[in-house]
Order: structure tokens, then C-alpha cells, then sequence
């Protein structure tokens, strides 16, 4: 997910995002355990943008105090 995109969101839907990134990391990661992924560098992927996320978030957080 690109930065530009994710300026773009609301800070409900960032949370909400976030949840299904984390989601997805978790099923990636247990993927992995189990039998293996086709694409292991999506698990990479999908870190960076939960710490782009949580940039973003904590950005605004800062700026609106």
C-alpha cells in the first residue's frame, strides 16, 4: 500500500485496516509454520505497511494535540 494512499484515509478506517493487516500477518505467519508459503517475502510486505499505519496514526495523534 502506497503512503500517498493512506494520507488519503480516515483515521477509522486506518484502524480498520490495520486490524485486517494484522489479521493477515497472522494467517501468513501460521501459513508458513504449517506448510509453507508461495510467496514468503508478502509476510515482509505486510509488516511495512502495518508500520506505515501506525506512522500515520501516530502522526495525527501529535498534530491534533
Amino acid at each position: 500500500m502506497k503512503i500517498n494512499k493512506i494520507n488519503e484515509m480516515s483515521s477509522p478506517e486506518l484502524e480498520k485496516e490495520l486490524g485486517e493487516l494484522k489479521n493477515e500477518l497472522f494467517k501468513l505467519r501460521f501459513s508458513l509454520a504449517t506448510n509453507g508459503l508461495d510467496n514468503p517475502m508478502k509476510i515482509r510486505e505486510v509488516k511495512k505497511d502495518i508500520a506505515r499505519i501506525n506512522t500515520v496514526l501516530k502522526q495525527r495523534e501529535l498534530t491534533n494535540k
